[in-house]
């Protein structure tokens, strides 16, 4: 199964792409794409690291492969970026372990 996943970074004014696809609906495998550099090297370093197995990543939580990598990566004001909910989100759906949806963050001063 393939999925796109489009993230807007919101104030950055970046936007990033994710594109996943599993062929056996367990292991996952990702293209990034982004203008953003930070994003850009958070994508290089998840693809480095080889396919994702989705199910044991769902399971690992916080401590799988894919906010790992983001937390390695995504320092200082870009530890909140919304690029790696999108790369978890993508996978569930390319590991037909969830069905595609989308999320969104409404952002306002109080």
């Amino acid at each position: 199964m393939k999925a796109l996943v489009v993230v807007d970074g919101g104030i950055c004014g970046f936007q990033t792409k994710i594109h996943a696809e599993s062929e056996d609906s367990q292991n996952v495998t990702f293209r990034i794409a982004s203008a953003c550099e930070k994003a850009r090297k958070f994508g290089e370093a998840l693809i480095a690291r080889g396919q994702v197995d989705g199910y044991a990543e769902i399971g690992a939580g916080t401590d799988g492969v894919v906010l790992t990598t983001a937390r390695e990566i995504l320092k200082g004001c870009c530890a909140a970026c919304a690029a790696p909910i999108g790369v978890f989100k993508a996978m569930q759906v390319a590991a037909g372990v969830a069905l595609p949806k989308d999320v969104s963050l409404k952002m306002t001063a109080e």
